[in-house]
């Protein structure tokens, strides 16, 4: 009962924190926005997406499924950096000492950054008839189980890099290190069939390729573009790479913290 509340607590900070941060709710929302905007239009005239059935609907429509991940990844990730900055203030260290598992501190972030990265990534689908797509019911379903795992893995990520860094500015730098190239690299932004052997290898290796892939699927069902796998193979490799992450930041929580 301890770790539930625990948790509970957590979670509710969490979104609490989020709710009053008007800054933070600003720039989660616009910012994915203007850069869908700017680039879809920007190479909408010069870039081709793979023929297919949904392809018609050109760059704008083909780089939303990246939109979404990207939304998902930087929700998630700076979310918990509020790790390192509560260390600083103490909170952590009396929530340590409370009566509940370290763990309960792992999946209460996690629970409350996934949430928030899901409920912003969802509130793009609002987009969708502009865009000329009519979401199924199981392609809704398959959206939301994909941005709840990879929501997961990048908070089970963020949570186990801030657990060990000792300040703000070296978890954003570290972050973006990781983040972007990520990103660039899962055929958000090109498909993979146009990429030099090299890349292509690394999108193949790229957990979150099949996050894209299965945003994909869940938008033009049997019609996906560029889609790496199929929607349960997506599934799939997206869940294994949620427990790993989940795993990785369990044990770095029972560890000691970065010693200077």
């Amino acid at each position: 009962m301890h770790a539930l509340r625990t948790v509970g607590a957590l979670t509710g900070r969490e979104m609490l924190k989020f709710v009053r941060d008007r800054s933070r709710v600003l720039g989660a929302l616009a910012q994915p926005l203007a850069l869908w905007v700017l680039l879809g239009l920007g190479f909408q005239g010069t870039f081709r997406p793979p023929s297919g059935a949904a392809a018609e609907g050109g760059y704008m429509e083909f780089l939303f499924p990246g939109i979404i991940t990207l939304v998902l990844l930087f929700t998630a990730i700076f979310s918990t950096i509020s790790v390192i900055e509560e260390r600083a203030s103490g909170f952590l260290q009396a929530v340590l000492v409370a009566p509940a598992p370290r763990t309960a501190l792992v999946f209460g972030n996690a629970l409350g950054g996934t949430l928030l990265a899901t409920g912003q990534a969802l509130l793009f689908l609002v987009a969708l008839p502009l865009l000329g797509i009519a979401l199924s019911l199981s392609g809704f379903a398959l959206i939301v189980a994909e941005c709840v795992l990879t929501g997961i893995a990048f908070t089970a990520l963020g949570f186990a890099i801030a657990w060990q860094m000792d300040t703000t500015r070296g978890f954003h730098a570290l972050m973006n290190l990781f983040l972007l190239p990520l990103w660039f690299l899962s055929g958000a932004m090109f498909p993979i069939e146009g990429a030099a052997p090299v890349l292509q290898w690394i999108m193949w290796a790229n957990p979150v390729s099949y996050a894209v892939s299965g945003l994909r699927h869940g938008l033009h069902a049997e019609a996906a573009p560029a889609a790496l796998a199929g929607p349960g193979l997506c599934l799939a490799v997206s869940g294994g790479f949620a427990a790993l992450m989940v795993g990785m930041a369990v044990w770095q929580v029972r560890r000691p913290f970065f010693q200077q």
